[in-house]
């Protein structure tokens, strides 16, 4: 069995959901920061058709999800972006972090919390998922429900991988 490190990990909240303009931004900031191993977006889903209501079922006609590019990766982004997570290599980085954020967000607030946000270890759903010689990067972030491969975000290039197949 594989050992594990644990590495640091931060979690950006703003105070209101961000729009794909307003993530990408924020994101292209973000990857310039040295030792940020793994970046994870969660919010609210923005469902390809109505899912309730007198338009049940009918295509959902939005803006907000959009197809994004950071860091020459492409990210088919379907979240209305409530919490950023960031699994980093060193704990200094944090306050790179918590600086790009102070400067970025201006019109509301934001807070960036130090603490364990994803899971370090590979779990039942990561090994049925994946198997027993799963991609490290790929730990704790699996949905089960989830059609679709899990888009990656390298930054500067370092390890360019935009939409891998797992």
């Amino acid at each position: 069995m594989q050992e594990t490190v644990t590495y640091p990990q931060c979690r950006i909240v703003p105070m209101r959901l961000l729009s794909p303009d307003t993530t990408k931004r924020l994101l292209e900031k973000i990857v310039r920061v040295p030792a940020i191993r793994r970046i994870l977006l969660n919010g609210q889903n923005i469902p390809l058709t109505v899912p309730y209501g007198p338009a049940r079922g009918t295509e959902n006609k939005t803006n907000l999800r959009k197809t994004i590019e950071i860091a020459g990766n492409t990210v088919d982004l379907h979240v209305l972006v409530g919490t950023i997570t960031l699994e980093i290599e060193d704990k200094t980085v944090i306050e790179q972090i918590r600086a790009i954020c102070d400067d970025f967000f201006v019109d509301f607030p934001c807070s960036v919390q130090e603490g364990r946000f994803m899971k370090s270890q590979p779990s039942l759903v990561d090994y049925a998922k994946y198997g027993p010689q799963a991609d490290p990067s790929v730990i704790g972030l699996v949905d089960p429900k989830r059609k679709e491969k899990p888009s990656f975000i390298h930054p500067l290039g370092d390890r360019v991988c935009g939409g891998c197949e797992l």
